[in-house]
């Protein structure tokens, strides 16, 4: 018997490790596959793994419409499928335009909401997404550039739950490299997709050049740190946001927070605490920045009297005494 290709194994063993817990699920565990290396190699060891751990396993591919021939390839993916064992298999096509966002923002809303339908119209208990450490690394870069705080930095989780669904990241400690040795040893031929190289998009950008130019200077080891960094801020991010939960339910004053117990908090729980209050006021964490958090943290620290904090949900926030309230 040939040895198994260790890229092989190690996607595998990713996939194992992230599966294992769903053991015996009831519903399947859906892949979404693109076609491209990562979410291929993915496909290709969950439809591996899956059944010996007494999961079913499918897949869904999303057609975004937004380059010629996207609809053959999507059926070529779920063909790629069906023929691999793995089912359901399904095409989602979406409508990515008018939807107020840049073309990236407007793709990944448009896709993983399409996801999100798949998965609980088939009663998925999860969805496996292709991401990989390299990905990682390059989150991290974007969080640095747009000056993101600790939760930015932390990059991509991986597992999270979004309106019901179980989204998974099994090779987020496996290399872009690794995936696409795996596509080769299997004899597999993934799809480069253009936009992944095209410099009008600023993921592009940092994986043609700034990575590239990193490694250059620092040394490949700079990829495997950038996505540590990742894990160690989540961590400290997860602790920090349990506090800051606790802090929350005890500032609380009837539709309000107290002040007092809002300046007894360090910075750091005190900034999540009214980012926390900001969401259940209907701001968006898209659109809520640091900016508002700072002018709902001057009201606590910097009173001199200043008007209403505008949130981006529409809702002011105003200090009345001792008391944050609704405008």
């Amino acid at each position: 018997m040939a040895a198994l290709a260790p890229p092989v194994a190690a996607v595998r063993g990713a996939v194992r490790h992230a599966l294992a817990p769903l053991a015996q699920a009831g519903g399947p565990v859906l892949v979404a596959c693109s076609g491209g290396p990562d979410s291929l190699a993915l496909a290709a060891a969950t439809a591996f793994v899956a059944p010996r751990l007494g999961l079913r396993a499918g897949l869904v591919t999303v057609d975004h419409q937004l380059q010629a021939g996207s609809a053959e390839r999507a059926k070529g993916v779920a063909d790629w499928g069906f023929a691999n064992g793995l089912e359901p298999v399904e095409i989602a096509t979406v409508d990515a335009t008018g939807r107020g966002t840049g073309p990236e923002a407007a793709a990944r809303e448009a896709r993983y909401a399409a996801l999100g339908e798949a998965a609980r119209r088939l009663e998925a208990v999860a969805v496996l997404l292709g991401h990989t450490r390299d990905d990682q690394a390059e989150t991290v870069l974007l969080a640095l550039a747009r000056g993101a705080g600790p939760r930015g930095l932390a990059g991509m989780p991986p597992s999270r739950t979004v309106d019901g669904v179980t989204l998974l990241r099994p090779l987020l400690d496996v290399g872009r490299d690794e995936t696409v040795a795996a596509c080769a040893a299997l004899g597999l031929k993934p799809w480069s997709d253009p936009h992944n190289t095209d410099p009008a998009y600023a993921r592009s950008r940092v994986r043609s050049a700034a990575l590239p130019a990193l490694v250059a200077a620092l040394g490949p080891a700079v990829v495997d740190n950038l996505a540590r960094t990742a894990r160690l801020l989540a961590a400290d991010t997860a602790a920090l946001d349990a506090l800051a939960g606790q802090a929350l339910a005890g500032a609380r004053s009837g539709d309000g927070l107290s002040v007092p117990a809002l300046a007894a908090l360090p910075e750091a729980v005190r900034t999540r605490v009214l980012h926390a209050w900001s969401r259940e006021l209907g701001a968006s964490g898209a659109a809520l920045a640091h900016r508002h958090v700072a002018a709902l943290d001057a009201l606590v620290t910097g009173w001199h009297g200043q008007g209403p904090v505008h949130l981006p949900s529409g809702a002011l926030v105003v200090r009345r005494g001792t008391l944050l309230r609704p405008g």
